[in-house]
């Protein structure tokens, strides 16, 4: 990486030089990913042989908003955050950026996205004929181990330890913390990846296109298919519910676990949050769940 930035170092800059360097960085998997999408159309919507000095903040503005305008607040506010990245990033080496300051504001999530879907209605899904085998393992992964997306995403073969129902997540900074996940979710990532002993756990269908070059990393050896995207993910996820997200899974596991009086230490454990301030935000027990406990704790209406 030292030598692309000293390459970039004297003369001027591109755009698509800058994002080059940017996505050389070490990062795990699935952020990288992420990152590429968002930034090769950020540069091909502007110009990869474009000055950076000479990008605006309006044309980034103008750009985001004509890439990802339409888009849900969760996933406009992530390529914004991807783009803020990067722009800091330039920063940081001090080159020149001219106004790079990206004038677009993120957007509140809709409320869904943070109300947890009832344990109900997630049997009923688990249990749907018309569910393929992937996304019911992916599901029911993600909720069982309150996990983000992209960590669970982000997953190889080789991370998977079914006999003692866990598996080893990268998380930003590259560390690595395990998550926990029950015997139904161990049956289904069984069979998922049978006969399989290197390659991304969640693949595409269809082998990827040769004119997308890809890091070996997120390629099955096999087959040739690719890495599943946390967008093509959430898409199925929203299909086959209606509308909810990926994220609701998160949300839903730890509101559950805290109706049913898990302690936060142990949440806190099971999210992988450091604050308890940042897991309040995703236990939101219902009011049939507090009217629950106050019948429960009721003396006199137990002396009936």
């Amino acid at each position: 990486m030292a030598g692309t930035v000293t390459a970039l170092a004297g003369g001027q800059r591109t755009l698509g030089a800058a994002v080059d360097a940017f996505l050389a960085q070490p990062r795990p998997a699935t952020t990288a990913c992420t990152y590429a999408r968002t930034l090769e159309r950020l540069a091909g919507q502007l110009g990869r042989d474009r000055p950076l000095a000479g990008v605006t903040g309006d044309e980034l503005a103008d750009a985001a908003s004509a890439l990802w305008g339409t888009l849900a607040p969760r996933t406009w506010n992530r390529h914004l955050a991807t783009v803020g990245s990067f722009l800091a990033w330039c920063r940081r080496h001090g080159w020149p950026a001219g106004d790079l300051k990206l004038r677009a504001d993120r957007r509140a999530a809709s409320e869904d996205d943070t109300r947890a879907i009832p344990l109900p209605e997630l049997e009923r899904l688990w249990a749907r004929p018309d569910v393929p085998l992937r996304e019911r393992a992916l599901w029911r992964l993600l909720y069982d181990s309150a996990a983000r997306a992209e960590e669970v995403l982000g997953l190889d073969v080789p991370d998977l330890d079914l006999a003692n129902r866990q598996a080893r997540a990268r998380v930003k900074g590259g560390h690595v913390r395990p998550l926990h996940f029950q015997t139904a979710a161990a049956r289904l990532l069984a069979k998922l990846v049978a006969g399989r002993e290197a390659g991304p756990v969640f693949l595409t269908e269809r082998r990827a296109a040769a004119h997308r070059v890809m890091a070996a990393t997120d390629l099955d050896p096999g087959s040739g298919r690719a890495r599943l995207s946390y967008e093509m993910a959430g898409q199925l996820f929203k299909r086959y519910t209606g509308g909810k997200t990926l994220h609701q899974l998160r949300h839903s596991r730890l509101t559950h676990l805290g109706e049913a009086n898990v302690s936060a230490p142990l949440l806190m454990a099971i999210s992988g949050h450091k604050r308890l301030a940042t897991l309040q935000r995703y236990v939101k027990p219902s009011q049939a769940a507090v009217a629950a406990l106050m019948a429960a704790s009721d003396p006199d209406r137990r002396g009936r």
